[in-house]
Order: structure tokens, then C-alpha cells, then sequence
């Protein structure tokens, strides 16, 4: 069976010909020979946090790969089959991004639903794939006792980029990679009320940019 495209994305799409596409032409010629992104951007899948928007970035700049709730799940080597990790693996090993940011946002849906407990959940997928978020969760509460659930969703959003950037260090091809070459892990959060955008200093505290 097929379909016609959603209007609003056939109209965006013919507005991207006639105007970016059109402007860039030798730019996407270009790109057209290959892709060397200078950051793996890990984000979250919310429709309303875009890197390439926050960061003004051209097609080209940034390889992103985006979740629920932005995570780096723990490295698992049964041979099954881990999207996230092998694009963190290729970003790393055959493009050789010279940055990767963990990049959370203010308003999470999935630090949210962490927050109200993973038992609540009626999904069969996203429980599991948050579970990753309870080490994170556990020491929120255990500093937060008795702070409302706005707060310990903002405190949160910046543990779980803490706990992932943790992770990042547990493939060996991240640390070969930060050995030999100097590869940079980084931490941002984006809120999407005001637009301020935080980043993670060496003592693991964010302060806007």
C-alpha cells in the first residue's frame, strides 16, 4: 500500500528546495563526497530540542543520534543488536568526531516518567530502556528527600548526563580514542523555556554558557 506524504512535510520539503537547498548547492556537492562531523551529538528524540537548531549548525557539522531521554546505555556485549552504541562506535572509530556532548533538555518526558517510578509505566519498550536512569534516580532522591517532583526532575536531567558521560568511558574505543587523539566528552542541557543552554565544567557542576 502506498501513501502520499503528510502535507506538512511535502510543504517543507518543497520550501527547503527553493530556498536552503538552493543556496547551498555547492555546499551539499560537497557533502555528497563524504561526512567529516567534528561532534556526536547524543540528544534526546523530544520534538521540540533540535541540536542542529540550537547550535546553528550546518548539514555536515554534527553527527546526532537521538532517544528517549538522551541516554548512553551501559555497554553490552551479548551480540544483540544496540543502535545507540553503534552509533557512538562509528562516530568515534570511522568518522572521528573530536567531540561528543551528552545534551539533555529542561522538561524531559522520560526523566519525568523516571521521576514517577518505571513500574507506572504501561509501555513494554520504554521501561526497560530507562532503567539505565535508576543508579541516576537513587542519588537524586537520596539528596533531594522530600523536594517536589519539579525539582528532582531538574536534578535529574543533570544526573543522567553525569551517569552517561560515566558510561561513555566504559567502551574501550571512546578511551583509545581520548588516549591517542584527544577526544573530549562533554555535558549540556538545553532549556526549552528561556533557551539558555548549560554546560558541564570538570567538577561535574552546570553553569550557562
Amino acid at each position: 500500500m502506498t501513501t502520499l506524504p503528510p502535507k506538512q512535510l511535502l510543504d517543507g520539503y518543497r520550501d527547503f528546495c527553493r530556498d536552503e537547498y538552493k543556496t547551498q548547492r555547492e555546499h551539499y556537492a560537497e557533502l555528497a563526497k563524504g561526512q567529516n562531523p567534528h561532534t556526536l551529538i547524543i540528544a534526546c528524540s523530544d520534538s521540540r530540542v533540535d541540536p542542529a537548531v540550537v547550535f546553528n549548525a550546518r548539514p555536515g557539522d554534527l553527527f546526532v543520534v537521538r532517544n528517549v531521554a538522551n541516554l548512553v546505555p551501559p555497554r553490552d556485549d551479548d551480540g544483540g543488536r544496540h543502535g545507540v552504541s553503534a552509533a557512538i562506535e562509528f562516530a568515534v572509530s570511522a568518522l572521528g568526531v573530536d567531540h561528543i556532548v551528552v545534551m539533555g533538555h529542561g522538561q524531559c518526558g522520560g526523566v519525568a516518567a523516571s521521576v514517577a517510578g518505571l513500574d507506572t509505566l504501561s509501555f513494554k519498550y520504554l521501561g526497560p530502556w530507562l532503567e539505565p536512569l535508576e543508579s541516576a534516580r537513587a542519588e537524586v532522591h537520596a539528596d533531594h528527600a522530600g523536594a517536589d517532583s519539579e525539582t528532582l526532575c531538574s536534578a535529574l536531567e543533570l544526573n543522567s548526563i553525569r551517569h552517561s558521560i560515566e558510561r561513555l568511558h566504559q567502551f574501550p574505543f571512546v578511551e583509545r580514542a581520548i588516549a591517542e587523539r584527544g577526544l573530549q566528552l562533554h555535558g549540556a542541557r538545553f532549556s526549552i523555556h528561556d533557551g539558555v543552554l548549560e554546560w558541564m565544567g570538570e567538577d561535574g557542576e552546570f553553569h550557562p554558557v
